[in-house]
Parts: structure tokens; C-alpha cells; sequence
């Protein structure tokens, strides 16, 4: 982990979030308070609807806090900027382009004008072979598989050279040895740029492995932080020669614990109609989905 002098980096204070039903305001999040240190790795892991893509969200500008807020490097996030990128889950490329344009769709939001197109297409090359994408930089998303559109969804946000990457479940579809790859392609990517990335998982294994800290939610409805993992694992990490040693276990296990022994899912607690006020909110609507067009039209707009 790369440290900083700066404590508050990025501050998530007194975060709370109300969501409107026909019985009235359903709070999702109650006074999420998390400081993230730059070039930290931190993952949010809980059960389905606990509103860790909520909390993503909010930190991506993509919702706006009903009571307190997001603090970067000092200034207040009120709306999507290019200094916070994010990777859904469901790639958000655009079909009609190949990888190269979609990553030059980034590129020229942030450097136009400020870099020469020259710049710009190297820079693209550079952050697909980042993500070993180079070879097939000039295809389409409907020719190359769902591990690849990932890949270049990754390399679409590192061009944006973001202070923040927001990974949102980003290998969830993928099937295990696809995943185990991208897992190891960000530990590398991370540990060369020095990204602060904060990474929603269901994955308790991912999280230890990926993580310097795991911020476990707890239930919703008015889900909040409940503890804080310190993973103190060295990098770099071999997931087959870490995965027998005591503080791996250790942290799975609190992990574990944490999840199904002391915050056990109940089905039951949820009303019907605060199921409905979140079923836009959080993972399990698939919330990507409105968030990447809405994303994508402002990158179409701006490299316009």
C-alpha cells in the first residue's frame, strides 16, 4: 500500500441516503463514515441489498447523499468527474466502437487539448497493453469475450488517470479461472500506478486478496459500516502460497464471521415496499444499468 501524508485523501462523512416508497422515505444508508488513505486498495463487502454499489455510487457522484457527503483531496464530489472512474459489473463499452475507440472516448474527455493526437494514441496503446488488450485493440465487444470487454473497460478508466478507481463487482460475471486472472492483472496494475481503489465484492477470498482493508457492511434497511479488516498481507501476493498462511485465514475468518455468523441475511426484515424504494439502488436490480448510460452519454459528449 502506498501511504500518504494526507489522511483524508478521500473522507466519506456522515453519509445517510433516503430513497422515496409510497409509505414515506426508506433510509438505505445511515451515517457511513469512511477515510481512505491514497493509493489504499479497499473493498466493501455484505450481503445483497446491504447498499455497497449505494455507497459507490455516491462516491462516484452518481447519487447525491441526503445527509453528509464525499470529501477528495478537499474539495466536495457533487457530480461524476474523470478524477473518479468506475468499472460496473456489465461492461459499459459502447457496441459500435472497437476497444481502441472506446478507450479514445475517455481520453479525449480528459486531454483534449491537452495532449496532441499523436499523444492521445499512444497513450491508448499504453493502457491497452496494460491490460494485454493490445492485440485485439481494433475489435468490437460482440467479438471478444467477457473476460476481454472487462479488460478494456479497465483500460478505458486507467486512461482517465483517475485518483479514484471504483470497481463495482467488475469480475462477478466471469467464470473462476477468468476472474483469477483479472484479480491478478489488477494487483499488478495497482501496485505500478499507485491507484487509491475502492472495490464492492460478494467474494470474501477476492476481498483478502486484492484488499489493505475490507469495510464489512451490515444489514439493511439503514445498513452502515460494522467493521473495518486490516488485511496485513505483503505484497506482492501469490494466491496459492498466501492461501495456507495464518493471517490469510485469520482475515477469511473474521470475514466469515462477520457475515453469516453475526450479521446472518433475514429475508424477512425488509419490508415489501422498502424492497421496492431500493430495487433502483443497489446490486441486486442490477443498478449499472442506468449508471452506464449515463456515464457513456457524458463521455460521448465530451470527446464530442
Amino acid at each position: 500500500m502506498t501511504t500518504s501524508n494526507h489522511p483524508d485523501h478521500l473522507l466519506i462523512s456522515h453519509v445517510s441516503i433516503d430513497f422515496p416508497t409510497p409509505k414515506g422515505p426508506f433510509r438505505a444508508l445511515d451515517k457511513v463514515d469512511l477515510r481512505i488513505e491514497k493509493g489504499e486498495f479497499v473493498s466493501i463487502i455484505g450481503h445483497s441489498g446491504c447498499g455497497k454499489s449505494t455507497v459507490l455510487n455516491i462516491v462516484a457522484g452518481l447519487y447525491k447523499a441526503t445527509e453528509g457527503g464525499i470529501i477528495l483531496d478537499g474539495k466536495e464530489v457533487n457530480e461524476p468527474g474523470p478524477e473518479r472512474a468506475v468499472v460496473f459489473q456489465n461492461h459499459s463499452l459502447l457496441p459500435w466502437l472497437s476497444a481502441y475507440e472506446n478507450v479514445e472516448l475517455a481520453v479525449k474527455q480528459v486531454f483534449k487539448g491537452k495532449k496532441s493526437k499523436a499523444e492521445m494514441k499512444e497513450w491508448i496503446e499504453h493502457n491497452l497493453t496494460l491490460v494485454h488488450m493490445d492485440h485485439a485493440m481494433h475489435k468490437r465487444p460482440d467479438e471478444i469475450s467477457g473476460g476481454m470487454k472487462q479488460r478494456v473497460g479497465i483500460a478505458r478508466a486507467l486512461a482517465m488517470e483517475p485518483q479514484v478507481l471504483l470497481l463495482d463487482e467488475p469480475f462477478g460475471a466471469l467464470d473462476a479461472l477468468t476472474r483469477a486472472h483479472l484479480q491478478d492483472s489488477m494487483m499488478e496494475i495497482q501496485a505500478q500506478l499507485g491507484n487509491t481503489v475502492i472495490m464492492i465484492t460478494h467474494d470474501v477470498d477476492e476481498a483478502v486478496l486484492l484488499s489493505d482493508r475490507i469495510v464489512m457492511m451490515s444489514n439493511g434497511p439503514a445498513a452502515t459500516v460494522g467493521e473495518i479488516l486490516e488485511v496485513n498481507l505483503p505484497r506482492p501476493r501469490n494466491r496459492v502460497e498466501m492461501s495456507e498462511t495464518p493471517e490469510y485465514i485469520r482475515c477469511r475468518h473474521a470475514v466469515l464471521q462477520f457475515l453469516y455468523e453475526r450479521h446472518g441475511r433475514k429475508e424477512a426484515s425488509t419490508p415489501k415496499s422498502a424492497a421496492a424504494a431500493t430495487a433502483n439502488a443497489d446490486e441486486d436490480s442490477e443498478p449499472s444499468g442506468g449508471n452506464i448510460v449515463k456515464l457513456n452519454k457524458t463521455l460521448v459528449k465530451a470527446a464530442a
